[in-house]
């Protein structure tokens, strides 16, 4: 009967323990080949047949179609560069210059995966759009009250996660390091 029991016991924990690495991966957005380059995180293998386990589980779990290797890549940014999660109360800065890319857009979502609600139902900017200097850098203003230039609104809701899609771009399965590969800054400021 003890064996039973110390066995029911093993069994149990060992599920435990399993399901819950495998939740906090998955909701954490946790890869095994991710390319992270500052505040920003791809998963260049999600659109082949190479992708790993955890990132083909959070794909099924969101429902979402990820691009393709050679169509382009996929950045996300929960948290700026120092590590806060991003607040829609917040103004958060994005500045700089992209990756080489035929074409991109940066998109403002909630954590669920749907654009976030706002009065100008403006949720995002494609390359096109964008207001730039004249060295061809950019300025993006995320939060809750009306700035100049770009501005993406929050609305004002707690969480936010920023997509920045690069199609047509060599930024990929082969950019291992954040020096060959510049990105925006993502900054935070004041909050309400």
């Amino acid at each position: 009967m003890r064996l039973l029991l110390e066995s029911l016991f093993c069994f149990i924990l060992a599920a435990a323990i399993g399901l819950g690495s495998t939740w906090y991966a998955l909701s954490r957005g946790v890869s095994l080949g991710a390319l992270n380059i500052g505040a920003w995180a791809a998963q260049p293998r999600s659109g082949t047949a190479d992708i790993d386990p955890y990132a083909r589980a959070a794909v099924e779990r969101s429902g979402e179609l990820p691009i393709g290797i050679g169509d382009g890549v996929t950045f996300i940014a929960r948290t700026d560069d120092s590590g806060r999660r991003l607040d829609g109360r917040c103004v958060a800065l994005i500045k700089g210059i992209t990756p080489q890319a035929r074409f991109f857009t940066i998109t403002l979502y909630d954590p669920r995966g749907g654009l976030v609600a706002n009065v100008l139902k403006r949720s995002g900017f494609t390359s096109e759009e964008l207001i730039r200097r004249n060295d061809g850098s950019f300025e993006i203003s995320v939060g809750p009250r009306a700035r100049p230039g770009n501005w993406l609104p929050t609305g004002g809701v707690e969480k936010y996660v920023l997509l920045l899609r690069l199609y047509d771009t060599p930024v990929g399965i082969a950019s291992r390091a954040g020096r060959e590969t510049p990105m925006p800054s993502l900054s935070q400021g004041q909050c309400q």
